[in-house]
């Protein structure tokens, strides 16, 4: 098996390569009668798209969503929607240095090792063009959800580029759509830009955190044990190209918390239960609380640099190796709403699922 999807009723599946000629995901589940054209979804994927500032890969793909199956009239049939961006500026003379060695914090190795071949062009199926294939999937999850499931908002930031983290008492929404960064923080942004430029002038790259947060997501989403909602949404964040690490809530930082200060405590307010923390991450035991679901995951630098490193052949002699082509000084800024994609989809395959075994919520507070 390829493991190539995810999701229970809302299931995605990607497929293509960074130097092939098109990739793409097939999309199945999706709810019937939900409005969404190519446009709709080609909004999230200019996010995405490369070569937009100094500060990504020069690679100039225009990320072209085409629908082939799956819509009608302007409407989703119920049936397999079929997605496919087509590759338009790949350079793969610049890997023919690699072909035969093996490039450190890369998954050639591991690669080759598993199926005795690998495809060196940009990394194949391991290149973070793959990612392209999830945003246009989380497009359409987020038509599913503002037309099935009305009130829930998805957003994703930058909040730490390196050692370098935002001030949270800076914060201010408006200003991510403001900055190369997508980071919520206007002094952030203007530090880092001095930074990355640095870095990527030596030829050298560095990780990133992201944070995702999902309002309005009702409570009651998510099962005990096997289907908890920050399991699934753990998985979706883990398994894009680069991450490292995730946590949920408070995450590693409630290992330093005591029992006190970690619970969220609870109050009957005017309009019904009221939390007076959210360390949990607006999930408790798999299920959804209603408050807010804040994730972050960790993005590692980009191993594709400039740089001279010990390395290896396919042969097992020792060798030194500078990874040539058009790569991302910091592959964190783009895996933003990569990351927005990966919770839209995950959210909308749980609401299918409580709505296909619960329907409504069954416990009333007050009742």
């Amino acid at each position: 098996m390829s493991m190539n999807s995810f999701g229970h009723l809302f299931r995605v599946t990607t497929w293509g390569e960074s130097h092939g000629p098109a990739l793409g995901a097939t999309v199945d589940g999706c709810p019937p009668n939900v409005p969404v054209d190519a446009g709709m979804i080609q909004a999230w994927l200019d996010m995405r798209k490369p070569g937009q500032n100094k500060y990504t890969t020069q690679r100039q793909e225009p990320d072209q969503v085409e629908i082939l199956s799956g819509v009608y009239q302007g409407k989703t049939t119920g049936t397999p929607v079929q997605l496919m961006i087509k590759n338009v500026d790949q350079r793969s003379k610049d890997y023919s240095d690699i072909a035969e060695k093996f490039r450190p914090g890369h998954a050639d190795y591991s690669y080759f090792l598993k199926y005795g071949n690998r495809d060196p062009r940009g990394g194949g199926r391991s290149s973070a063009r793959e990612t392209a294939a999830r945003v246009a999937a989380g497009g359409l999850a987020r038509a599913a959800i503002s037309s099935v499931f009305a009130g829930i908002k998805i957003k994703g930031y930058m909040v730490q580029m390196g050692p370098h983290k935002i001030d949270r008492a800076n914060m201010d929404i408006d200003q991510i759509d403001q900055n190369p960064f997508w980071t919520p923080d206007a002094k952030a942004a203007e530090k880092w830009a001095v930074y990355l430029d640095d870095l990527r002038k030596s030829g050298n790259s560095v990780g990133a955190i992201i944070e995702v947060i999902a309002s309005g997501v009702p409570a009651g989403l998510g099962a005990p044990v096997y289907a908890k909602l920050d399991t699934d949404i753990a998985t979706a964040m883990m398994s894009i190209n680069a991450v490292k690490a995730v946590e949920i809530g408070a995450g590693m930082s409630a290992a330093m918390l005591t029992g006190e200060e970690n619970a969220d405590e609870i109050n009957m307010g005017p309009n019904g239960p009221e939390f007076t923390s959210n360390h949990a991450g607006g999930i408790l035991g798999g299920i959804s609380t209603g408050q807010d679901i804040i994730c972050r995951f960790a993005v590692k630098p980009t191993s594709s640099i400039l740089k001279s490193r010990r390395t290896i052949t396919k042969t097992g002699k020792d060798a030194e190796i500078i990874t040539k082509g058009r790569h991302d000084p910091c592959v964190g800024i783009r895996a933003v709403p990569v990351g927005e994609a990966m919770m839209a989809c995950v959210i909308l395959d749980h609401l299918l699922l409580h709505r296909g075994q619960i329907g409504e919520n069954q416990g009333k507070i007050g009742a």
